[in-house]
């Protein structure tokens, strides 16, 4: 398999179960973790985040902020820190993570500081406009303070649904074979089935290949259907399909809807989890304006950086599919569609919710029943 990011070992900060005790007594302060928080904490200390073995300090939040990259010159596409409004929490300090009632990790503090969340925005989102989601998650939910240093896992955050660690998935994946990761934050639809499904026959995929179906079930956008009903939506679609070169697992990671920046961080966590190829689809991980619906990034923005940092990454690009759905031949790409003149059929996001609030019939072409009843019965 691939070698996860930085090529050294996969990172594995858990502790052994008799140093926990010993730990906790030794931290003189605590934080709780948001829900992006503690995604943050469980993928660092199962490896999602390799090389990384804890928080960024200053000097590596400065150059991953300006440089997408550490200090060491390793590319990373965002920075990854602890927030704090704790002004007595200092450096030399351990720190106790907490979680909804559990103890999950210890943070041995070696920088504070108070970040320029402006010039992160910028750097990071391409926009300092609370009018981006992302920006206003680093600007309205996070303290004022960053924390960087080495985190060591006492335990897991519990889910309601399984989050398959990097080890784990590298263990049920076949040697030798290419991977191609496809990463998504929404339920899927027939169109997403027939893009990774057709993404195994690209031209840089060999033979045997598998898909590596990856949704994120963290935090993402304010009125995106919740991860926990979209768990139930994807374990529905998994059985209907069957398919043994499809392989299903769920990621424990907070969406900044950061475009370019942050395809290149999916493409280095898919990469730790063994992939070697990764879907990258128009406007990946784009957002609009919560004002005015302009989009903050052109639907190839993502495409160009990744394909810009594909060899240095280890991981290669696989265009996603421009698909559409005809009247006499099904799903096919939308170059074949115009050169044979087929009559296409589309139904927006917009609609299909508003269809699903409804009540109304949603065409079988668009969406599996299965997930549909899921939906209608969840949301």
């Amino acid at each position: 398999l691939t070698p996860p990011h930085g090529g050294a070992d996969l990172v594995d900060l858990m502790v052994a179960e008799s140093e926990v005790e010993a730990l906790k007594q030794s931290c003189v302060a605590t934080i709780e973790c948001s829900d992006r928080n503690a995604c943050d904490v469980e993928l660092l200390i199962v490896g999602g985040f390799s090389p990384l073995r804890g928080f960024l300090n200053e000097a590596d939040y400065d150059s991953v902020v300006e440089n997408l990259r550490l200090t060491d010159g390793t590319v990373f596409g965002l920075p990854i820190v602890m927030d704090t409004a704790d002004e007595a929490i200092q450096p030399g300090m351990k720190v106790l993570l907490t979680y909804q009632g559990q103890d999950i990790a210890v943070l041995e503090v070696e920088s504070k500081w108070r970040p320029n969340k402006a010039l992160e925005a910028k750097k990071c989102y391409g926009t300092s406009s609370l009018e981006h989601p992302g920006v206003q998650m680093i600007a309205m939910e996070r303290g004022p303070f960053y924390l960087g240093g080495k985190v060591t896992g006492l335990e897991l955050p519990r889910r309601i649904f399984p989050c398959q660690t990097p080890a784990e998935i590298r263990a049920a994946l076949p040697a030798g074979k290419d991977v191609v990761a496809f990463q998504c934050r929404n339920p899927l639809h027939r169109v997403h089935v027939e893009l990774f499904l057709r993404s195994l026959d690209a031209s840089n995929v060999g033979e045997g290949a598998v898909c590596l179906v990856h949704p994120t079930v963290g935090p993402t956008q304010g009125d995106d259907i919740s991860g926990a009903v979209r768990y139930k939506t994807y374990e529905v679609l998994k059985e209907e399909l069957g398919n043994p070169s499809v392989n299903w697992a769920y990621l424990p990671y907070s969406m900044h809807m950061a475009g370019p920046r942050e395809a290149i961080q999916h493409m280095i966590i898919r990469k730790n989890y063994g992939a070697t190829h990764f879907i990258i689809g128009r406007d990946m991980a784009g957002s609009k304006s919560c004002l005015d619906g302009e989009d903050f990034y052109g639907p190839y923005d993502a495409q160009d950086l990744a394909n810009s940092l594909s060899e240095e990454l280890g991981v290669q690009t696989v265009p996603s599919l421009n698909i559409c759905y005809t009247e006499e031949k099904g799903y096919v790409t939308a170059d074949v569609a115009e050169a044979e003149k087929l009559t296409t059929k589309k139904l927006s996001g917009t609609k299909f919710r508003q269809l699903l609030r409804a009540g109304e019939d949603i065409p079988e072409w668009f969406a599996y029943p299965s997930v549909v009843k899921v939906l209608r019965e969840n949301i």
